[in-house]
């Protein structure tokens, strides 16, 4: 386990993607969702993949962060192959390395912000006091200060996807891997979160894997990289 202590602890070079291959079978048919994939993601940074709905993004995005393994190639936090760590090491680095957000933020939509944010914490066996301070300061940071005791329910798409972020990032994680975050918002809103989301970035050193449809987001990306038929383009 000494493997993923340094890739939680440790300064991180970034997260690379090598020659990815995945594939599904439906009725017995083969079909290869990811045909060679390759890509390269630095701290401080926001990587934006940008394709049409089918193209594999999300399967590359589930690679990443652990939650299946490729058919082929290798992924690397730093020097480090985490294609290669036992189940018990894939479930550890997930949860204290990588924050996840999707375009359905999956709040309970019963409890308040700060509470929502504070579960992963609690999980992790934080101390309640510092479960709560660290969700009210990472609220506030998302411009959320009024909103600490208000039920999820009760909050606005852009809200809600503001708290997802904060909760996301509740570990201190170093890999940020969002699917369509924005893809429930408005213009305005998707613009909103893009900000803060890039603000968090620069100000913590994450590396953000973004996968979106929304072509103005990937622009104002860092890195784009567009993916079709399961192949990626720079």
């Amino acid at each position: 386990m000494e493997s993923v202590g340094n890739v939680v602890m440790g300064k991180i070079p970034g997260l690379r993607a090598v020659d990815l291959y995945h594939s599904f079978e439906d009725n017995g048919v083969k079909n290869t969702v990811l045909k060679g994939v390759s890509l390269d993601v630095k701290p401080g940074e926001i990587t934006s993949v940008v394709g049409p709905s089918g193209c594999g993004k999300s399967t590359l995005l589930y690679l990443l962060g652990l939650l299946d393994q490729p058919e082929g190639g290798e992924i690397f936090m730093g020097d480090i192959p985490v294609h290669q760590f036992t189940d018990q090491e894939r479930t550890r680095t997930r949860n204290e390395a990588i924050g996840f957000v999707f375009q359905f933020h999956f709040l309970i939509k019963e409890l308040t912000a700060l509470e929502n944010v504070r579960l992963p914490l609690l999980k992790s066996k934080a101390d309640r006091g510092f479960a709560d301070e660290k969700a009210e300061d990472l609220l506030r940071e998302l411009g959320l200060a009024d909103k600490l005791s208000r039920p999820a329910f009760k909050l606005s798409g852009g809200e809600q996807q503001r708290v997802a972020i904060a909760r996301a990032l509740a570990n201190s994680p170093r890999y940020l891997l969002a699917d369509e975050p924005t893809g429930n918002l408005d213009s305005a809103n998707s613009e909103a979160v893009f900000e803060l989301l890039q603000e968090t970035t620069r100000k913590t050193d994450l590396a953000v894997v973004l996968v979106t449809h929304n072509q103005k987001l990937a622009d104002l990306s860092d890195c784009t990289y567009s993916m079709l038929d399961g192949r990626i383009f720079t």
